[in-house]
C-alpha cells in the first residue's frame, strides 16, 4: 500500500481484506485512533476513566449506541470493518482476532476512538528525528508499566507506554515537537532507563515488536492508548471489541487539527 494514500483509500483497502498489518507510517498527515467498543451500560464509567487519565486515553470521538459510522472523525467509514485487525473479548478473555466485527455488532454498543501516538510520528520525522519502528517496518514497542492509572467504577489499569529510541542530541527537540499534540498523548512520560517504569527488558515488549536501540540513543516513552484496553479487560464485560495493538483506525482528521498552535 502507498503510505501517502488518502485515509479513505486506506480504509477501503483494509475493508477489502488487503491489509492486515500495523498502520504506523500510513497516511502520515492524519490522526490514527485506538478503538474500544463496549455495552452502553459501561460507557459512562469508561468515559470517566478517560477523563481521569487523559494522557493515555485522549478522546477523539465517542459514538452513540449502535452507530458504526464515525461521523465526526471519518464520515462514511465503517468502524466494524475499517480496522486491519480487531480483538474480540468475552469476560476479559481473548476470544478471537478478526478483520471484521460485523457478526459481533449490536445496537447497544458504544464506540470510543482515542488518540494514538502514531499521529505525531510524521511531525517527528519532519523535524529530522528518526522513528525506528517506521524505519524497520515494525510495530512500535509497547510496555506495561508499574504506574497505576486513576480508576473509575470497574475500570482500572497500569499505564502502558510506547517507546522510541531518539538520538541523544535530539531528545529535547522530540519533547518539544510532541508536546504540541496533547490530544494524541503529547509529551513523553519518561526519558531514559526503563527500569524506573518497571520495564526489565526493552528487547521484550509486552505489545508490538522490539526495535533496534543504537549507541548514542535514549529510550523515550510516551503514554499509550493500549492502556484503555487493559482498563476494559479489568472490568471483564460480557463483550468488548478492541483493535489489535498497532492496528489502528485511520481518521480523516489532520494531525494538525489536534495540535496546539
Amino acid at each position: 500500500m502507498n503510505p501517502d494514500s488518502t485515509p479513505r483509500e486506506i480504509r477501503e483497502t483494509i475493508r477489502r481484506g488487503r491489509w492486515a498489518r500495523p498502520t504506523s507510517g500510513l497516511a502520515p498527515a492524519f490522526a490514527q485512533a485506538n478503538l474500544v467498543i463496549l455495552d452502553r451500560s459501561l460507557a459512562f464509567e469508561l468515559l470517566l476513566f478517560c477523563v481521569r487519565n487523559p494522557k493515555p486515553c485522549p478522546i477523539l470521538e465517542i459514538m452513540e449506541p449502535g452507530v458504526w459510522e464515525p461521523r465526526i472523525t471519518a464520515p462514511g467509514a465503517d468502524i466494524r470493518t475499517d480496522v486491519p485487525l480487531y480483538r474480540v473479548w468475552k469476560q476479559g478473555e481473548l476470544l478471537a482476532e478478526t478483520p471484521d466485527i460485523t457478526a459481533h455488532w449490536n445496537d447497544n454498543l458504544v464506540t470510543f476512538l482515542l488518540g494514538c501516538s502514531f499521529s505525531f510520528e510524521s511531525a517527528l520525522m519532519a523535524a529530522g528525528i528518526p522513528v525506528r519502528n517506521i524505519e524497520e517496518g515494525r510495530n512500535v514497542s509497547m510496555y506495561t508499566t508499574n504506574r497505576p492509572c486513576i480508576p473509575a467504577g470497574p475500570f482500572s489499569a497500569p499505564l502502558v507506554v510506547s517507546m522510541r529510541p531518539i538520538p541523544d542530541d535530539q531528545v529535547v527537540r522530540a519533547v518539544q515537537v510532541t508536546s504540541r499534540y496533547a490530544s494524541v498523548h503529547g509529551a513523553p512520560v519518561h526519558i531514559g532507563d526503563g527500569t524506573a517504569l518497571g520495564i526489565r527488558d526493552l528487547g521484550r515488549p509486552d505489545f508490538g515488536d522490539p526495535v533496534t536501540i543504537r549507541d548514542g540513543e535514549t529510550p523515550v516513552f510516551w503514554a499509550c492508548g493500549v492502556t484503555s484496553s487493559l482498563a476494559v479487560l479489568s472490568a471483564r464485560p460480557d463483550l468488548c471489541l478492541t483493535h489489535s495493538p498497532g492496528h489502528m483506525f485511520i481518521t480523516d482528521s489532520p494531525n494538525e487539527s489536534w495540535a496546539v498552535i
